[in-house]
This record gives C-alpha cells, structure tokens and sequence, in this order.
C-alpha cells in the first residue's frame, strides 16, 4: 500500500497570524517597540529583497532597507488599513530607494555602469548559466524598478507609474523592456517569456 501525501490548508493559522500581526500594529502604533520588533522580523526579509532588486546593491539596499523601517515606524501612528502592511511597508521601501537614489545619483550611476559592463563582458565570453538575481541587476534602472514591482511584487503598472513618477504607458513599455533584455541575458527566446 503506498501513502500519499496531502496538502492540507491551515486557514485558522491565517487568520491567527492576521490578528498577530494586526495586534503587533496597533501596539507598535502606539510606541512599543517590541512589537514593532516582531513585525521587522517578519517583513525584513522581503523589504530587503525588494530593495536588493531595485538597486542592483547588496549595500545600498541595505541602507534603503533601514531607511524604510526607521520611516514605517515613524509613520505607524498614521498607518491606515486601506491596504495590507506589506503593501504600505514596500511602498514606504520603494520611497527609500528612490529617495537614496536621487541624493546619490552619480555615484549610483557610475557603478551600476561599470557592473553592467563588467556582466556584458562575462555574458559575452561563453559564461555558463547566469545568475537570474545578477541579470535583474544589471538591467537598466527604469527597466529593473518597473520589472521588480509589476513583474515580481505585484504593483499595478498605475502604482507603479504613480511611485515612480512616470506615465502608466511608460511603465507598461518598461516592463516589456526588461522582459526583452532578461530573455536575451538568459538566453532565451521571445517566444519562452
């Protein structure tokens, strides 16, 4: 007799960490500090990664990252349930970025130049497999952010022309070229996308 093995849903588990998070809220609103602990704990993992994809930099997106949770706590009190904490807590991270962007411009610039040529230089050399992560970063900046919130966390290209100062078509384009630019990085066809 062979087993199988069955998935099975937990939705009283949802609803439980729901209301865990929900109260660690409302106690982080009103100034305790552990509970605002408990809610970097459990969202610092994807902030990070949403930062590390927008800026292409392990240290800069770390730097983004703390900027967006000393920003998320300050801003608790005025937090409103319209959207999920997540949802508030990227925007808040994609703010960071753009913000950490715009006062280092040059500087970003410069290196993400001499990365993409680096990358263009190895991908060019018969390189095997590429990294997916390493070919997102070398994307250029318009193509990458609109990528990494439409593509990846899920923005509507409207919010993600909204946060990132661009016009919806714009943003739809952007994606189309990020998709485009990734397929040819990865060796893939237009048709496998």
């Amino acid at each position: 007799m062979q087993a199988t093995a069955q998935v099975v849903d937990f939705p009283e588990a949802e609803v439980r960490e729901a209301a865990e998070e929900a109260s660690a809220i409302t106690a982080a609103a009103a100034g305790d500090r552990r509970a605002f602990e408990r809610l970097y704990r459990r969202h610092v993992g994807r902030v990070n990664r949403l930062c590390f994809r927008l800026t292409g930099h392990r240290e800069t997106a770390e730097d983004c990252v703390q900027d967006a949770f000393v920003s998320a706590w300050r801003a608790l009190p005025g937090f409103q349930t319209r959207s999920t904490f997540s949802t508030w807590l990227h925007r808040i991270a994609v703010n960071a970025v753009l913000a950490r962007r715009r006062g280092l411009a040059q500087a970003f610039e410069t290196t993400v130049d001499a990365d993409v040529a680096e990358l263009d230089k190895r991908v060019t050399t018969d390189t095997p497999a590429i990294d997916v992560e390493v070919a997102i970063g070398a994307l250029p900046d318009g193509a990458r952010h609109v990528l990494v919130m439409v593509g990846l966390y899920g923005f509507s290209h409207e919010e993600a022309a909204r946060e990132l100062g661009i016009a919806v078509g714009t943003s739809k384009a952007q994606l189309h070229r990020a998709r485009r630019l990734l397929s040819a990085r990865l060796g893939l066809t237009e048709e496998a996308s």
